[in-house]
């Protein structure tokens, strides 16, 4: 399993918001809701994304937005434009103090105060991810706070495509497909980042193409659970345990131990969130002895105990967590080549 992989599927969107908006100029929305992460494309007119702090940018139609939370930022058709809706915790869409969110309804996951059949206005797609999922948390704490990809990029057409034609459905499951398209095109973009050079991208995703740090990271996240060493990881790549210890080091920014400690804890916070997995489960599955050894981890790394992890996550409220190095340099703003 590479890096990514085992980043990417655990976390998945579960009854995600989305939402079409059809919106007459001038207009401005303020998004308020602290969500961990925003997609934003629209699909009518020049939109304006304007960070809490940053410059504003110019979306065209078809370019994709992921925004990092849970800073505010706001959306509008010019940077001018005074904010006339604010939308908070839930999605609760308010004008000066009073909830618009159903008068301005115009159907199924459609919203606004225009007609589409009017060509003057915008139409926006977006999707919120409504909960931090913790196993994604080592590479959203990398992602810059604004991700931009331009339309024209093949597989992200098809998929806002997609999304745009099945929003506005009303079948079964329907929830289910969105959510998966969702997923698809938020993991497009992040490939794309990832892979572009001096994107930023974190050391450790980097690292899985070395030939002797790659296959090792591999190991630790197809079996976390496994009593490795650097010993054992040395010798199941062929080199000797100084070497790796250094290679490592120096590639990832953190000895092997402490990244598969952190590894292990991340996997750990999101076993926590299902509500019928015992902290003594989830210490076997990612490789504590007990419950008291998990516990003792969680709480020196994270600063709380894994029962008041469970508490504040079914209560909606996004538990602590360390800050990894070298997040704090991530760039604001990235916009990948067309």
């Amino acid at each position: 399993m590479d890096t990514l992989t085992g980043l990417l599927d655990g976390p998945k969107a579960r009854g995600a918001f989305l939402l079409r908006s059809v919106l007459t100029p001038p207009w401005a929305l303020r998004i308020e809701d602290g969500a961990p992460l925003s997609v934003v494309t629209p699909v009518r007119g020049d939109t304006w994304i304007l960070p809490e702090h940053g410059s504003p940018l110019l979306l065209r139609p078809g370019d994709v937005a992921i925004v990092r939370g849970p800073q505010p930022y706001t959306v509008a058709d010019d940077p001018a434009t005074p904010v006339d809706v604010v939308v908070g915790p839930g999605q609760v869409c308010s004008r000066d103090g009073e909830d618009v969110s159903a008068s301005l309804s115009l159907g199924v996951r459609t919203w606004g105060d225009g007609s589409e059949a009017d060509e003057h206005a915008s139409v926006l797609l977006s999707g919120t991810y409504q909960a931090e999922h913790e196993i994604g948390q080592r590479l959203l704490g990398f992602l810059p706070t604004l991700l931009v990809r331009p339309a024209g990029t093949g597989a992200d057409d098809t998929l806002v495509r997609l999304l745009a034609a099945e929003l506005g459905r009303d079948e079964p499951a329907q929830e289910l497909v969105l959510d998966r398209i969702l997923d698809l095109l938020v993991v497009s973009v992040l490939r794309s980042w990832l892979a572009a050079p001096d994107s930023g991208a974190p050391a450790w995703y980097r690292a899985q193409h070395d030939p002797v740090v790659g296959p090792v990271l591999r190991l630790m996240h197809d079996d976390p659970a496994a009593a490795w060493t650097v010993a054992d990881l040395a010798h199941r790549v062929g080199v000797s345990r100084a070497g790796l210890a250094r290679r490592f080091t120096a590639l990832v920014g953190e000895p092997p131990m402490a990244y598969l400690a952190g590894w292990r804890l991340a996997l750990a916070a999101d076993l926590l969130r299902e509500p019928d997995c015992t902290i003594a489960s989830a210490a076997r599955r990612v490789g504590y002895s007990n419950a008291f050894a998990l516990s003792a981890a969680f709480k020196r790394v994270r600063g709380l105990s894994p029962q008041e992890h469970r508490r504040l996550a079914a209560s909606g409220q996004a538990p602590a967590r360390p800050l990894e190095a070298g997040a704090a340099s991530v760039p604001r703003t990235v916009i990948l080549a067309g």
